[in-house]
């Protein structure tokens, strides 16, 4: 058990809502720390999110994060640790939400049974926190979803539950952008108890279009009614866009307006994880990427259709028939085209797909799209690390990681399409035109995907996909020490 919290050097970054920038003002906040040369971690008590990152467990294993607080703990010139999220929730169709804790799968809950167990889970979140705090000079949290929640208050670990426990001050930020920021603010004040109102110190407004001194006086309407500090407003940035984003909203703001030599088409399921590997793509001028929703047709002109992975693979098989898409990509492959399936899209290329444990759901089986001679069967056990490979088809060292659960095997297998420490990964079909691999991040490879281009007939920038991230980060900290009162922030926490 934890024992009494030692006073915080610490800043927690809490929103008015979901999707106001809390994990963008953490990254950039995080790199601003550093650049002052202070040793600087990230934490989140509580994630929701079907986009994870292996990060280092407490025993020397791997374990599974939200991919915010890798990009987070990238500001922060840090290895990420499991730490700094303990407890991630990965929502699943029928069975709720997959329980991660300290990196681990503990089990699957549904929103009523996870409401039982934060106050168990809070011990969780205090111990990690206490571990990065005896490394660092400051910690800065972010919060998830909004303490206007008031009805999710009882139990609460994420937001005002966690900062008073840990005694963190707390800086609310509200999105301009989407409109109602001053009612938003004001509200959070007024309905929040006053152990809570008094937990916040102050305020930001992020995503503001436009002259930031026409907002002045709604900026001195909100201190007159909340007497929270004004730490600032920060504009519409355009470097936001070449972070990656750990929410699907992502998915609107990707380029497609056409241009690009090559069409690359990605039906996007209800459970779609990890859909940051194509951050790399979208970054290629040479590259359409098209993101294809509910109800759309897959574009016949494509050079290459890629299948994402899925946090519940059985039932985005099942939307894929449903949407029509499984006899598109089919008659794609039929007609010459190149499809790449990555993790649960791999396991959708192959014959049929079983859940014998019914870890997805009722369902227990599931035919493939029948394009690669595989089968899978999922099972409890999930296999969690970084891994380094071998492109066979290009013959160039490939580095990645894989977050999935299951065994495939079939005659395809013999045509691998990596190798892992030597051994055969994933499949092709004898044409090798239709490959598949557990492993993610395969397009963040420079190398690989410059071939990848090649092959279809286009043409990489040749950017190195990592240091673009890095200098982004550095440009949005300049734009935070620009416009955000950094001296501020990083007092409440003691700097």
């Amino acid at each position: 058990m934890v024992g009494a919290v030692s006073k915080s050097k610490a800043l927690m970054l809490q929103g008015t809502g979901s999707n106001v920038g809390k994990s963008m003002l953490v990254a950039g906040l995080c790199r601003a720390a550093k650049k002052r040369g202070l040793k600087v971690l990230p934490f989140k008590p509580q994630n929701m999110s079907n986009n994870a990152a292996v990060a280092l467990c407490e025993d020397g294993t791997s374990g599974e994060i939200g991919r915010a607080q890798w990009l987070q703990a990238l500001a922060c010139g840090v290895a990420p640790l499991v730490d700094m999220n303990p407890v991630l929730l990965k929502p699943q169709s029928e069975t709720g939400s997959q329980v991660v804790v300290h990196g681990k799968v503990i089990g699957n809950a549904k929103a009523r049974e996870y409401q039982a167990m934060r106050p168990q889970l809070l011990a969780s979140v205090m111990e990690s926190y206490e571990r990065l705090k005896s490394q660092a000079d400051i910690i800065i949290v972010e919060g998830a979803g909004s303490p206007a929640e008031i009805n999710l208050r009882k139990g609460d670990i994420a937001n005002m539950g966690f900062a008073l426990k840990a005694d963190v001050p707390v800086v609310l930020a509200g999105d301009i952008d989407r409109g109602g920021v001053i009612a938003s603010l004001v509200g959070t004040h007024t309905i929040l108890d006053a152990k809570d109102r008094a937990q916040i110190k102050g305020f930001i407004i992020n995503k503001f279009r436009g002259d930031v001194s026409l907002f002045d006086e709604g900026r001195e309407q909100i201190t007159a009614f909340t007497r929270w500090r004004d730490f600032g407003v920060l504009p519409w940035l355009e470097v936001m866009g070449r972070l990656p984003e750990e929410d699907s909203v992502w998915f609107s703001g990707v380029k497609n307006d056409g241009s690009g030599s090559i069409k690359i088409a990605v039906p996007v399921c209800d459970r779609i994880a990890n859909f940051d590997d194509f951050d790399p793509l979208a970054a290629e001028d040479d590259i359409n990427l098209v993101f294809v929703k509910n109800g759309e047709t897959i574009p016949g002109d494509a050079d290459l259709i890629i299948l994402a992975g899925s946090k519940s693979t059985i039932g985005d098989m099942a939307q894929m028939e449903a949407n029509g898409w499984a006899q598109q990509i089919k008659q794609h492959a039929k007609d010459g085209g190149r499809v790449i399936g990555i993790c649960g899209g791999y396991q959708m290329l192959g014959m049929h797909i079983g859940d014998p444990d019914k870890i997805e759901g009722n369902v227990s089986e599931i035919a493939g799209l029948g394009l690669l001679d595989i089968k899978t069967v999922l099972a409890p056990e999930k296999t969690v690390r970084i891994s380094e490979a071998l492109s066979v088809e290009f013959d160039v060292p490939v580095r990645g990681y894989e977050i999935h659960t299951g065994a495939t095997t079939g005659r395809d297998c013999e045509r691998a399409m990596l190798e892992i420490d030597g051994r055969p990964h994933g499949a092709r079909c004898v044409e090798g035109k239709i490959s598949g691999c557990y492993l993610h991040g395969l397009f963040g490879n420079d190398a690989y995907r410059r071939r990848l281009l090649n092959s279809l007939g286009g043409q990489s920038d040749g950017e190195n996909h990592i240091e673009n991230i890095d200098k982004a980060l550095d440009e949005l900290a300049m734009e935070i020490e620009q416009h955000i009162d950094v001296e501020g922030l990083l007092g409440l926490a003691g700097h």
